[in-house]
């Protein structure tokens, strides 16, 4: 399916449930098994990864036990810089991601989660969620 709405432009599952927040400055799609992936816009100015930098802090503030560790990735030749989050949550083993890329109009968050048993099944269809926003994005400044 399209979403096209908001700014937001990008092809996602059909079985995967869309909610659109406040504002439209947000979007969650939420698998059926409960993984999600989530983009939110927010104002261009300052570092985007100071932003990515809060989501971690608010992790650790959340999870006591949890592993962090900074990562970056080239989506449709860019860089996205952020996070990798491993921990427990109601007893399940959990990963979540969080990315920051900068543009002219906007500096995008993304963050995914999944239980680590769904994560190998699910990570591609995140992989492809953010490659397809990417890709339709004005030229990126850098994170």
């Amino acid at each position: 399916m399209r979403f096209d709405r908001g700014g937001f432009v990008f092809e996602y599952p059909d079985n995967w449930s869309v909610d659109v927040g406040d504002g439209a400055a947000m979007v969650t799609l939420s698998s059926p098994e409960g993984a999600f992936w989530t983009v939110s816009a927010h104002a261009t100015g300052g570092d985007p990864l100071r932003l990515a930098e809060a989501v971690a802090r608010q992790m650790r503030r959340e999870y006591a036990d949890i592993d962090v560790e900074q990562a970056s990735e080239t989506v449709a030749g860019r860089e996205l810089r952020g996070f990798d989050f491993n921990f427990y949550c109601l007893d399940l083993t959990n990963t979540a991601t969080v990315r920051v890329l900068g543009t002219p109009t906007a500096v995008y968050l993304l963050f995914c989660q999944a239980e680590d048993r769904d994560w190998e099944r699910i990570s591609h269809v995140f992989a492809a969620l953010t490659t397809s926003l990417v890709s339709g994005l004005p030229a990126a400044s850098q994170p």
